[in-house]
């Protein structure tokens, strides 16, 4: 189920919220919030092929972690080439239906899934610059907070861009971790602290904050 149920996952013009199988929460909940393309799966340009998806397999046991300790899994993916008019929704929904499939395989559950359409390069009612769903702006992550109730502050986002880690930064989050960086950095002005996820004992201490965060 998505929110607005009555209107399905496309909840306006340029942002899909889909709720993914019937897994409940408590309140309070921190959260693994992940990007997707270029994160989950290998980042093919513009995806709009469901026979194209490949994930990514340095991903899986950090998905599945969250699963077992019981905090919730967020996709919150910045889709441009709808804006752009590669592609649209119903493509963008086959393909993550796709993602979402080979991830069941591997017994990997995604809770939540937001995506934003917009864009300043973006054709009509899409053609938004700076659209506050839009990372590195934290519109998602607050959507996604306010659906669950959510604890921002222990929650952390995993994403292949600075911009997946500005925006956790804006939503105050715990932490980043940005894959295929090889070094960690603190921000200036906030205690949000981006890591570095390429090696697989980088991989191992993200599931071990993981496991720690379902624990506390």
């Amino acid at each position: 189920m998505a929110e607005g149920s009555a209107t399905g996952p496309l909840v306006e013009p340029g942002l899909w919220i889909e709720r993914i199988g019937s897994r409940t929460f408590p309140t309070g909940l921190p959260a693994l919030f992940l990007d997707r393309d270029g994160t989950i799966n290998v980042d093919t340009s513009y995806p709009s092929d469901p026979a194209d998806i490949v994930l990514r397999p340095e991903m899986l046991p950090v998905i599945r972690t969250a699963n077992v300790v019981g905090l919730p899994a967020i996709i919150v993916s910045n889709q441009s080439g709808i804006a752009r008019g590669y592609f649209g929704w119903p493509d963008f929904a086959a393909v993550n239906g796709r993602v979402l499939q080979l991830l069941k395989v591997e017994k990997c559950q995604i809770d939540l899934v937001l995506a934003c359409g917009y864009h300043s390069s973006g054709t009509g009612i899409l053609a938004v610059g700076d659209h506050p769903t839009r990372k590195p702006n934290p519109g998602m992550l607050l959507r996604a907070r306010d659906l669950l109730d959510l604890d921002l502050g222990r929650s952390i986002i995993v994403g292949d861009k600075a911009d997946d880690m500005e925006a956790g930064r804006r939503a105050g989050l715990r932490d980043g971790w940005h894959v295929g960086s090889r070094s960690n950095r603190k921000s200036g002005d906030a205690a949000f602290v981006t890591h570095k996820l390429i090696t697989g004992n980088d991989h191992r201490r993200l599931c071990d904050l993981i496991a720690g965060l379902g624990r506390a």
